[in-house]
Order: structure tokens, then C-alpha cells, then sequence
């Protein structure tokens, strides 16, 4: 299975949310490190992949929906 690699800044692109967000409200609480995400190389800089998030939003997204009765 192949995955795509996305920074902080291309995930922001792809999920409508600020960078800032991304850092601040959503890693490490809604993006947890070695499911969403990992760190190359053991460095700085964070690469997400967008498979799961994709997955995970749909999931929580299904999941509400069948909670509300439709």
C-alpha cells in the first residue's frame, strides 16, 4: 500500500485548516504521533500521512452521522 507524505503546510492545503491549528490544537491531541504522523530520521521536521487522517475524518464523520439518527 503506497501513503502519501504530506507537511504541515500541504495537510493544512488539503484539510481547510490554518497551519497554526495544525501545530497548536490538532497534533498531539487529534494527531498523534506514529499513527498521523512520524518524524524522519528522528528530526524536526513532521511529515503526516494523509491515508489515515483521511480515514480517521470520515470514520469520526460516520460515526456522528449515525449518532444523529440518519
Amino acid at each position: 500500500m503506497s501513503q502519501t507524505f504530506l507537511t504541515t503546510e500541504e495537510l493544512s492545503v488539503r484539510i481547510k485548516y490554518d497551519v497554526r491549528t495544525i501545530r497548536d490544537r490538532l497534533k498531539d491531541s487529534v494527531l498523534l504521533e506514529g499513527r498521523h504522523y512520524f518524524r524522519p530520521f528522528g528530526g524536526r521536521k513532521i511529515l503526516y500521512i494523509w491515508e489515515v487522517i483521511e480515514a480517521d475524518m470520515q470514520k469520526a464523520a460516520s460515526t456522528k452521522l449515525m449518532a444523529s439518527g440518519y
